[in-house]
């Protein structure tokens, strides 16, 4: 089984995945290439299951004539089985490979289908997701595959690299920083949850009118956004408490990174955590930009060390039964090698 990957995302949870199916597949002998962007930080972690090229794409730009030229060499060298693309961008690139599988796999709500014209499968991460693109007058085949994560428990940092109290209640979060994920949500229910502190990992658009809120409510001392870190799940472990406060959250790997750290997970009604998630069992959930909501939540946790516990047992019963990684590489290996049989 051979398989293409045609990935021009950045650093978020989308590429951990990207990072864990890559290596999960490697494992069950699929001989893999990769085009992904140049410098991606998570590019090492997949060399040793993938041949790695390299490429810029741009809709308007001579780039794109390259890129289309070495992805027809590609093609000619490596024979793929399945051609599979990641996200919008890579499946606009999606070649017109008869002889190949072709499969765009959605990590968000596509707003149109022109993007697939080429795609023979999309493959949903949610049955609400699925539902949608049927809306929009997808009628060729979708398929319904969750995220799985390879986050467990590892050493964790010191708190000191933060400047944190080794006793305090640390709450983390991590992600772009963009408004849809929510975090000035979390850093104003932070202000009001008497001696938490909270990490949040990531970097974007957002990070100047994060830093200035938490300047506007002196947080400083509390409050640290440290920027992207390839070892977040070596914060994640320091932690207390994992949250999502995504607004609008289709099914990222985010929503599995506490359970498979052993941290009880906070998090908003969005689409992906409620089609992941039960309240009370394996999670605390609130509606979205509920910020009274979260500040209860994260009060019990900190209050109720029991109650974490029990979330975290929820959280490993969920996974075990719905999203381990082994069903989810054995759902992809499944419609990969129907590519073999046609």
């Amino acid at each position: 089984m051979k398989v293409l990957h045609i990935h021009f995302g950045k650093d978020g949870g989308a590429e951990r995945f990207f990072v864990n199916l890559v290596n999960a597949l490697g494992e069950e002998g699929v001989e893999q290439r990769a085009l992904i962007r140049p410098s991606r930080s998570w590019r090492v972690a997949i060399e040793q299951h993938a041949t790695v090229y390299e490429g810029v794409f741009r809709r308007i730009s001579l780039s794109r004539f390259v890129l289309a030229w070495r992805m027809r060499r590609i093609l000619k060298d490596f024979k793929p089985d399945v051609i599979m693309t990641w996200q919008l961008r890579a499946s606009r690139f999606m070649p017109n490979e008869k002889r190949a599988l072709r499969i765009s796999r959605l990590g968000d709500y596509p707003e149109h289908l022109g993007y697939y014209r080429n795609s023979e499968i999309l493959v949903c991460i949610t049955p609400d997701m699925a539902d949608s693109v049927r809306r929009l007058g997808w009628t060729r085949r979708i398929e319904v595959i969750p995220n799985f994560s390879n986050a467990t428990p590892i050493s964790p940092i010191s708190r000191s690299a933060l400047d944190t109290p080794e006793d305090a209640f640390v709450v983390v979060a991590m992600g772009r920083f963009v408004k849809r994920k929510g975090f000035a949500h979390l850093i104003r229910s932070i202000n009001k949850v008497e001696g938490a502190h909270l990490w949040l990992l990531g970097d974007g658009p957002e990070r100047e009118d994060l830093v200035k809120l938490v300047e506007e409510l002196d947080l400083q001392g509390r409050v640290k956004l440290p920027g992207w870190k390839t070892d977040a799940y070596a914060y994640l472990a320091a932690a207390d408490v994992f949250t999502i406060t995504s607004l609008h959250e289709p099914l990222g790997n985010v929503c599995f990174e506490g359970w498979g750290a052993g941290k009880p997970t906070v998090a908003f009604r969005a689409e992906g955590p409620s089609f992941v998630m039960t309240n009370e069992v394996d999670a605390l959930m609130v509606d979205c930009a509920d910020e009274v909501g979260l500040t209860n939540a994260l009060i019990r946790l900190r209050d109720d060390p029991e109650l974490g516990k029990q979330l975290v047992e929820g959280g490993y019963a969920t996974t075990r039964a719905r999203f381990s990684k082994e069903a989810i590489t054995a759902s992809y290996m499944k419609l990969f090698e129907e590519a073999s049989n046609t």
